[in-house]
């Protein structure tokens, strides 16, 4: 059975506390969601939650929302945070092309992009998470000072986006080629699910950290 084919996966997003729902997760109302004020970090096309919910752990002063566009692999995350509440992070299921519809301008102060589907076809090429219609989103939900952080074991896909970068006038805060060897970034570094797949393979894991 395919993860993203689950039934009842729907129904069960909706009726959870820890999915932040339509008619809430509207552009400029996080603070609501958050009344704290903390800064607000997002990680789109979580997957099964890892690495957000071990961020959202680890950073209990940072709010996080993690977004992904199946019900049935969002409803993992659900099961882990029904064993462990945390009060700093949430859920949305939305396709990422809405991602400046859901937060306002400067609302976001870090995007995380993990093992994002490479879209090998030149095709699709705008579908990719770091093209330059997706950067052009990050843009405006950044704060000034916003970061973007990606990691993949996939080589072409990360030249792709470090072009993309460039051409978008983003500037490139640091880079690597290989992230488990590299002793600044390597430090602090939290494994997603792939990551741990694919380096447990002997395949290096890139990263780049960008602002604008």
């Amino acid at each position: 059975m395919r993860l993203r084919n689950i039934t009842g996966s729907r129904e069960a997003i909706a009726d959870s506390p820890y999915v932040v729902h339509e008619e809430t997760n509207r552009a400029g109302r996080w603070q609501s969601v958050f009344p704290d004020g903390n800064p607000v970090h997002i990680e789109i096309g979580m997957g099964k939650g890892q690495f957000i919910y071990t961020m959202a752990k680890l950073h209990p002063h940072i709010n996080y929302v993690g977004i992904e566009k199946y019900s049935s692999v969002l409803l993992r995350a659900l099961q882990k945070m029904a064993e462990e509440e945390l009060p700093n992070l949430k859920f949305v299921r939305m396709d990422a092309e809405l991602i400046d519809q859901v937060f306002d301008v400067g609302e976001v102060d870090k995007i995380y992009l993990n093992f994002s589907d490479p879209w090998p076809k030149d095709r699709h090429a705008k579908r990719r998470l770091v093209s330059r219609q997706f950067l052009s989103r990050y843009d405006t939900i950044l704060t000034k000072e916003g970061r973007l952080e990606f990691k993949t074991d996939n080589r072409e896909l990360f030249l792709f986006g470090l072009a993309e970068l460039r051409e978008a006038g983003w500037k490139e805060e640091a880079v690597t080629h290989h992230l488990h060897e590299d002793p600044v970034l390597s430090k602090g570094n939290v494994v997603t699910e792939y990551e741990d797949r694919f380096s447990g393979l002997g395949k290096p894991i890139h990263k780049f950290i960008a602002f604008r």
